[in-house]
């Protein structure tokens, strides 16, 4: 061990008890919740003064994250991404969480952005606002005027996040190598999560990636007159700096406060302003293959002339044509009742357990399909119909790719976002000529062509490494290396049986020629009715062979494949 390492291994020491500490303290609340004394149960309270064994599991494992620091919210965040490993309603509840992280001084803030763009804030920025509008767990936001009069916002990272956040995955990491070993944890799959959640910090950590994702959607629905997508200025950001233009406008959350739209759905703004965000987002979709995955009611603007302005490009979902086509056919699925397809699309998006039950998993479907495929398209819930099938995936323990949950919770949380413009819009039915528009493309010679072009592609690669690996496999005959690895399921109680009985005929045969060649010591030399000079040796080993032979007729009768037949 290098001496060097010594701190942080004592930090992380520090950080373990910590963690284990909140851990221990909101899991009290499980047997404390089963006591039938009150007084003892109320002891142990939140910050609040309620008793925690009045909360749910749920709740209380967020506000266990909550309580760990900004490394665990994210945490918490990912797996709300993924009802499909922890359940719909432990999801549900993680979307909630919210990192109110104090913001950094504005002398700090000042120092990191000249250090990282290289001249001081006053020389860059005509105006600066010290006073942070916002602070998260990554970073924290400032506005500020360019030179030319240009309203900007300034996303600058927290100092020390990265050594914070990279001090936390390791201890993420050890707690996921032992949660692997309890069963109850283990069908979480810890380590997948904490690696995925390396990933997608690692990702939050780099601005650049949000820089980059703000041009690219801007050259894709640059046309687009009712979307604003703010524009970035580079030489202004860096990997801990961003730059993008101020959007003036009243998020969706605020409006819906503060009842600027009426309730019974038959306000025509707010209806195309619904229609305007639906038609985006399938666009993003099932089009571009490429889409803003963060679509709550805070981070769509309203903004003048009808128009529609997205925030926040850290999160951004990408599928391939055929997830794409396995999404749209398993809506369609829904939509026309067809339970068999439904279910084989399943199975083949998802990845299936070793004892798949699939006469279960097909009643599940069935009764999905019989619960939604009556409800007509104008009131269709598209929300309810995605999370019942992420519930169906989590009891059958059929985990989905990354990429296939992220689209789920999108749809989901968009759905969400869109009622709260207008309650009357469908999703689905907004998608049908999307759909329409799909099939034509599906089958469209272009679309075969690249189809046929793909096929063609992995084929000319497998025909390319076939030879080479028949070679490899003959130069491993030749030279004697081949080995074959085989396993055995239920083999070991036969195995054991095989290796008893044959100890117990080899006993049996030496004990034999002890007695018929009288290897002393003897017994009764002398001569007693009919035993004369008996080897004892070979009695001893006639008495264990008898045992021996007892004890294994005993376990296969035991086993009931000794005088009968199991079929």
């Amino acid at each position: 061990m290098k001496i060097s390492s010594i701190p942080q291994l004592y930090r992380n020491l520090r950080r373990w008890q910590e963690i284990l500490a909140v851990l221990r303290r909101y899991g009290l609340a499980d047997w404390l919740s089963q006591l039938k004394f009150d007084f003892i149960r109320d002891w142990i309270k939140d910050d609040k003064g309620v008793p925690l064994a009045s909360y749910s599991r749920e709740k209380r494992i967020r506000l266990a994250l909550t309580d760990l620091g900004p490394t665990f919210v994210k945490l918490g965040q990912v797996l709300s991404l993924r009802p499909d490993l922890i359940g719909p309603e432990l999801a549900d509840e993680l979307t909630q969480l919210q990192s109110n992280v104090p913001a950094d001084p504005a002398e700090v803030v000042e120092q990191i952005i000249e250090s990282e763009l290289g001249h001081p804030v006053r020389e860059l920025f005509a105006e600066f606002d010290p006073i942070a509008v916002a602070s998260a767990s990554i970073g924290q936001v400032h506005k500020a005027r360019l030179k030319d009069g240009t309203e900007v916002v300034i996303k600058v990272q927290h100092a020390n996040i990265e050594g914070k956040v990279h001090e936390d995955l390791e201890v993420m990491a050890g707690l996921a190598t032992l949660a692997e070993h309890l069963p109850d944890f283990a069908v979480w799959k810890p380590t997948v999560i904490v690696e995925q959640l390396s990933r997608s910090l690692r990702k939050e950590l780099n601005f650049t990636r949000e820089l980059q994702n703000l041009i690219v959607f801007r050259k894709l629905l640059g046309e687009v007159e009712t979307i604003h997508i703010p524009a970035p200025f580079p030489e202004l950001s860096s990997q801990r700096v961003l730059t993008m233009e101020m959007l003036n406008g009243k998020p969706v959350s605020s409006l819906a406060r503060a009842n600027k739209f009426v309730d019974d759905g038959r306000d025509p703004q707010r209806q195309e302003l619904a229609k305007i965000a639906a038609e985006l987002y399938i666009e993003m979709i099932f089009i571009h293959g490429m889409y803003h995955a963060d679509p709550h009611p805070g981070n769509v603007l309203v903004m003048e002339g009808n128009q529609l302005g997205l925030l926040d490009f850290g999160m951004v979902g990408r599928i391939d044509d055929r997830l794409r086509e396995a999404i749209e056919e398993m809506l369609i699925a829904v939509v026309t009742q067809d339970a068999f397809v439904l279910t084989t699309l399943i199975k083949r998006v998802g990845n299936v357990p070793a004892r798949l039950d699939d006469s279960a998993l097909a009643i599940d479907v069935a009764d999905l399909v019989t619960t939604y495929g009556s409800q007509p398209l104008e009131s269709f819930d598209l929300s309810g119909a995605l999370n019942d099938v992420t519930d169906i995936m989590f009891r059958h323990q059929i985990t989905l790719p990354p990429q296939t949950s992220l689209l789920i919770k999108t749809l989901v949380t968009l759905e969400g976002t869109l009622h709260q413009l207008s309650p009357k819009l469908s999703l689905l039915e907004v998608m049908q000529p999307f759909f329409r528009r799909m099939r034509l493309r599906r089958l469209s010679p272009k679309r075969q062509l690249q189809r046929l072009n793909r096929i063609y592609t992995e084929l000319e690669s497998m025909l390319e490494r076939l030879p080479g690996q028949i070679s490899g496999i003959m130069q491993l005959v030749q030279e004697g290396r081949l080995d074959v690895h085989l396993a055995h399921k239920g083999l070991s109680p036969s195995a054991n049986r095989l290796v008893l009985g044959m100890l117990v005929s080899s006993v049996f045969m030496g004990s034999s020629l002890l007695l018929a060649y009288k290897v002393p010591p003897l017994l009764f030399s002398g001569g007693w009715w009919f035993l004369e000079d008996l080897s004892l040796l070979g009695l001893i080993g006639y008495a264990f062979s008898l045992l021996a032979g007892l004890r294994l007729i005993h376990a296969i009768r035991g086993s009931g494949n000794l005088d009968h037949d199991e079929n």
